[in-house]
Parts: structure tokens; sequence; C-alpha cells
């Protein structure tokens, strides 16, 4: 394979499958208000479903490396690719809750090893004098998913069926599955070490059955008491993993690594952020077409705008990190995106549509900031042999965090609706669930106050010098 084809091909290659799965992980969200109804429950319920891709992602993460390094890079990023694939026709055949449910699992799975093998094999592929033009082509999805997809969701579910969105994926999948076997070499590690199978079965069970059974409780699918004994017995689970990691020297999620403040700042702190950030998601497509009444269409060209704010404030976030610093930054930035959330429980009935455009729009240029923020400053501590151990504690709690976010403010929703008696939901069950997820993200403060005013200094520095 000559060496610029591998330079420009195989990172396209990734680039395609994580367009698929970030377009995938958007496109569904103006859906489910349609999609609920198609199987006969309420919107709020269809909070099961982002859940469980979440829960997929999330407690697969931490072992795709030694997956990847046991059974070839290749081979891994294939079979991700058709987990993926099978999940997605398992979606558009779903007839009931659970089934779809299940097939958003399934769905999560194969993302959860798409993505982290994918970035193994560029880092395995390209040269390095070309690893940062390589590492660019993932930017392009990680931009283009969220201004792409709920626009596209709303458009297919207004104009077409909803089911269509989940076959997109078929001939992309294909495709790259095709590529990859051509271009990609199947590399793995000789001797790839023991995999941590206790810690994992502890932390993904714990997990997996305390995220499931809080998104359950208040359902009609099992009983409070079932879903309220997910919960504890999902809590035992995680508790005898902490544990059992605290006396194993090489466990599958390493909590220790919480221990250094600038980690402990970025992951803790950042999870209270996301708790609030992960909601809005759902919530707003939601409130914007079962509270204002706008098509899933319509809903879906106000929720993109958001994206077009954080690609806004991309450009100038080393310039305000480099001026202000990461303990600043953190702090006022946390508070100004929970006000902004707390906003959007503000529209009724009548707002014009291009003022909520322009609110959102502004909503997306905070959590931009600050995820920005959260990310550089998790490794400004990290001694280089730990980096790939702590990277799957972040992006678990990450994931984690992102559907507690869901979670509460559906559990929110479901009782201001409740409370307020009304037959359907309306415009006013909304904006409880919107002040208490924002009231998450401004909970972020007291943690990353805790950091010292030079924190992160020598990565700001970095970032003026690269701005200058």
């Amino acid at each position: 394979m000559p060496l610029a084809l591998g330079t420009f091909i195989v990172p396209l290659i990734v680039a395609c499958a994580m367009f698929m799965e970030n377009v995938d992980a958007t496109v569904i969200v103006t859906s489910l208000p349609v999609l609920a109804r198609d199987l006969g429950h309420d919107p709020i319920t269809l909070k099961l479903a982002v859940t469980a891709y979440v829960i997929g992602l999330g407690v697969f993460i931490p072992i795709c490396g030694w997956v990847a390094d046991r059974f070839g890079s290749r081979t891994v990023f294939r079979t991700a690719i058709g987990i993926f694939l099978v999940g997605s026709l398992m979606s558009a055949a779903s007839t009931s809750l659970p089934m779809f449910v299940f097939a958003r699992f399934v769905q999560g799975i194969g993302g959860a090893m798409m993505v982290p093998v994918g970035r193994i094999i560029i880092f395995r592929s390209v040269p390095k004098s070309e690893f940062i033009r390589a590492v660019n082509y993932l930017t392009v999805p990680a931009l283009l998913g969220p201004v792409i997809g709920p626009p596209l969701g709303g458009f297919i579910t207004t104009y077409l069926h909803w089911r269509l969105i989940f076959l997109i994926n078929i001939p992309i999948g294909i495709l790259g599955i095709w590529l990859a076997n051509r271009h990609i070499q199947n590399v793995r590690e000789a001797d790839p070490g023991r995999l941590d199978w206790t810690g994992f079965v502890l932390s993904a069970g714990g997990a997996s059955l305390f995220m499931l059974g809080l998104s359950l409780v208040g359902g009609p699918l099992v009983s409070t008491s079932t879903s309220v004994g997910m919960c504890l017995i999902g809590t035992l689970l995680l508790g005898t993993y902490w544990l059992y990691a605290r006396r194993v020297e090489l466990p599958v999620l390493d909590l220790r690594l919480l221990r250094i403040p600038s980690f402990h700042a970025s992951v803790l702190g950042g999870s209270l952020f996301r708790i609030g950030l992960g909601a809005v998601p759902f919530l707003l497509p939601l409130a914007l077409q079962e509270g204002l009444g706008m098509t899933a269409f319509a809903a879906g060209a106000i929720t993109c705008a958001s994206a077009f704010g954080a690609i806004f404030m991309k450009s100038f976030a080393s310039r305000v990190l480099a001026h202000y610093g990461f303990r600043k930054v953190l702090m006022v930035n946390a508070a100004f995106a929970g006000l902004v959330i707390a906003v959007y429980g503000s529209f009724i009935p009548g707002t014009p549509h291009w003022l909520i455009w322009c609110v959102v729009l502004v909503g997306g240029i905070f959590p931009s900031l600050q995820f920005t923020s959260l990310n550089s400053l998790a490794y400004a501590d990290i001694p280089g042999r730990d980096v790939g151990r702590a990277t799957s504690v972040a992006s678990v709690i990450q994931q984690i965090s992102l559907g507690l976010g869901v979670t509460i403010a559906g559990l929110v929703l479901q009782l201001s609706h409740d409370l307020q008696g009304h037959p359907t939901i309306v415009w006013t069950d909304f904006w409880p669930a919107f002040l208490v997820v924002g009231l998450f993200s401004v909970c972020s403060i007291p943690v990353t106050a805790r950091l010292p005013h030079d924190a992160g200094d020598e990565l700001a520095r970095g970032h003026r010098g690269q701005t200058s």
C-alpha cells in the first residue's frame, strides 16, 4: 500500500465510520415523539432508548484496546461496524419499546468499539509526520454530525418515515467494511496481556443495572420495586468494584487516577456539567414538538443551531484559555451554560422561531468552550504511561454522565407533568426539567474552584503559542 494512499484513505475510512456514529446519535432525537407514538408509549418513556445507547457505549469502551490487540484492529473495526449495522436494522424493524431499546443497546456496543479502535488504526497506520494532518479528518464527523443529524432526522420523520433513519447507515457501513478489507492492515499485539475480566463484569454490570433501573423508575415496563432493585444491585456492584480496583495492579478502570487534582476536576466537575448538557439533545426537541407544536423538521432545524455555535467557539477557545486560564474559564463558563439551559424552559407558544434559533445558537457556544477546556485539562498532569488508562476512566464516566442527564431530565419532566395533572405533555411541563439540569451545570463550579489558580498554565501557554 503506497504511503500517500494510507495517509489519506485510512483516516477517511475511520472518519466515515465516526460520521455514521455521530449522525446516528443525533438523528434520533428529533424523531422520538413520533417514534414513541408508533410504539404505543409517551415520548418521555423513549429516554430509555437514548440511555440504552449511551450504556452500550460506556461499558464497552474500556476493553476495546485490549480486544483490538488480541484479535487485530481491522477484525475488530469491521466487526464493530457489522454490530452497528445489525443494531440499525433491528431499530428499523422494531415493533415494541423493549425491542427498540435492545436494538439501541446493540448499536451502542458497535459504536463503543468502532470509534476508539478507529483511532488506534490511525495511530498505527499513519506516519508520525502526517499524524496531525490525519487526525484533523476525525474532527469533521464531530463537527458535522450535530449539524446534519437533527434536521435530517426531522425531515425524514416529517415527510417520510422514522424507520428510514436507521437504514441510512446500511450502505455507508457496507462500504466501510469493504474499504477496511482493502486498505487497513490487521495489526495485533503478540502478547496483549491479561484483561481484568472481574473488574469489567463488576463495572459494566453495575453501571448498566444502575442506569437502566433509574431510567425505568415510574415507567410502564417494570414495577417500581423492580427498577429500584436494579438500582440497588447496580450500586452494590459498583461499590464492590471500587473496593476491588484498589487492590488490583491494573484494573480495567483505574480510579486511583482521580487523585490527580486536574484529572479529578476535569472528570468529576465535567461529569456534573455533562449531566446538564447531556439532557439538552433529548429535552429540547421534545419541548419544541410536544410543548410548542413544531414539526420534527422544524425542531431539528432549530436544534442544530447549537452545533453552529460550537463550531464558532472552537476557533476562539484556545485564545480564551490563554488569556483567562483554565480555572476561571471553567467556573464562569459553567454558570453561563447553566443559565442558557434554564432559559430554554422559558420558551412559550408564540415565541418567534428566529429568536429560539438565536438562543440555541448562543447555547452551543458555552458547551464547546467547556468541553475544550475539560478535555485539555484532563491530561495536564497525567504521566505518559497512564494516558491510555486515564482515557478509559474519563470516557466511561463521561458517557454515564450523559446518560444520567437524559434520565434525570426525563424523571423531572414526568414528575412535573404528573403534578400539574395535564392529560398530555404541554409547554409548562418543561421549565422545571430545564431548570434542574441547568443547575447541574452550575454545580460543577465548586469542584473546579478547588483547582490551583495556575492549573494547566503550561497547556494555556502552549495554546497561546499556537494562536499567536
